[in-house]
């Protein structure tokens, strides 16, 4: 019997994304599954019921697309009481959010659903086409940079006119992950002045890759801030003084401050702070990647736009549903490309390995299972 994929309608407000089109749903159904999607569940990034019906898929409201699912897929973890009807441990995967929606979790393994969190998938060479984190971010990364831009309201370029000249806006990246690095390269192609930084030296040549300029800490021990998989790790309070004295003069300089930092399961690094942002000019831009997750920038507010000593702080939330049609396509891209690396073709069913299941898998067997839950 074929295994039954559902993909769902995201329900959280605010969110466009949908974790399956019509272009994975096809590859899905050659490998011999059989897909349904849930009404309606594409209309946010773009996508009609019939195209969905066009790629193979059986278009249907949630109970009947839940109906004997073997494996549903979404962007953001649903609720458990909103679903139900599924074979017994059908596999969930999506963004699940494991530390903050603890509670959501329980209830996943106390329903019999095993919840794979594809936002821990392990960050080796072969799952980078299945890692959600470094596919969203990419686009985060771009549109912080486009709607700071926006809000900015002078021009990033140098332009030479008759009237005289406009210098080019000065934008420094701190964080140098993939929205770092992103946000550099859009900054660059549109004309900015770009400087950046971040906890760990190896990204210094990254930054001078793209045309940037690295701002780093110097003479302080102890400062890689390589954590495992790639993620930074907390600093020393040495290297937190250092940061604070380099970034409090060179922030200062700066039009637009773009803050990336994060630290999984730990609330975000205070990067910036009131004082700092006193010393801006008037008119400058902070956008805040990290707000959902407690904020780098002092006083920002996810979703909001607030001013503070003349600077305008944007707070981000959910930044890729922004972009909901391109974020799917990836998203969805990530999810094909995960369970079909692990598809049996004998028993047209995928199988997850010992290091990536491990990772990502939550709960199983009616229990939360994933060490970085039980630690």
């Amino acid at each position: 019997m074929a295994v039954r994929i559902a993909a769902l309608r995201e329900t959280a407000s605010g969110e466009r994304r949908v974790a399956l089109t019509p272009e994975a749903a096809k590859k899905f159904i050659a490998l011999g599954a059989a897909v349904a999607v849930e009404s309606g569940a594409g209309e946010g990034a773009g996508i009609s019921d019939a195209d969905y019906a066009a790629a193979g898929a059986t278009v249907a409201d949630r109970k009947a697309t839940l109906s004997g699912a073997d494996i549903i897929l979404a962007i953001q973890g649903p609720d458990p009481a909103s679903i139900s009807g599924y074979a017994p441990g059908a596999w969930l995967a999506a963004s699940l959010n494991p530390f903050g929606e603890r509670a959501r979790v329980d209830a996943y393994a106390a329903a019999g659903i095993e919840a794979l969190a594809m936002e821990f998938m392990p960050r080796i060479t072969r799952a980078q086409s299945m890692d959600i984190l470094s596919s969203q971010a990419n686009l985060a990364g771009y549109k912080a940079v486009i709607e700071a831009a926006n809000v900015y309201g002078r021009a990033f370029p140098m332009m030479m006119t008759a009237a005289g000249t406009v210098s080019a806006a000065k934008l420094f990246v701190m964080g140098v992950g993939v929205a770092g690095l992103q946000a550099i390269a859009t900054a660059r192609r549109m004309g900015a002045q770009v400087s950046a930084t971040d906890v760990r030296s190896a990204t210094k040549e990254q930054i001078q890759s793209l045309g940037a300029k690295p701002i780093f800490v110097e003479s302080v021990a102890g400062i890689e801030g390589e954590g495992a998989g790639g993620y930074a790790t907390e600093m020393s309070d040495e290297y937190k003084a250092a940061q604070a004295e380099l970034v409090s003069s060179h922030i200062a300089k700066q039009d637009i401050v773009i803050t990336t930092a994060l630290i999984p399961g730990r609330p975000a690094p205070r990067l910036v702070s009131d004082a700092q942002i006193a010393t801006m000019r008037a008119g400058s831009v902070l956008f805040d990647l990290a707000a959902e997750s407690g904020g780098n920038v002092e006083g920002s507010v996810p979703g909001e736009h607030v001013v503070r000593h003349g600077v305008t702080i944007i707070g981000a939330r959910n930044v890729p549903a922004t972009l909901a049609a391109d974020a799917s396509a990836l998203f969805a891209r990530n999810l094909y490309n995960f369970l079909s690396a692990f598809w049996d073709k004998e028993t047209s069913k995928p199988v997850l390995d010992e290091e990536i299941g491990n990772a990502i898998r939550l709960t199983q067997g009616g229990k939360v299972v994933n060490e970085r839950l039980l630690g």
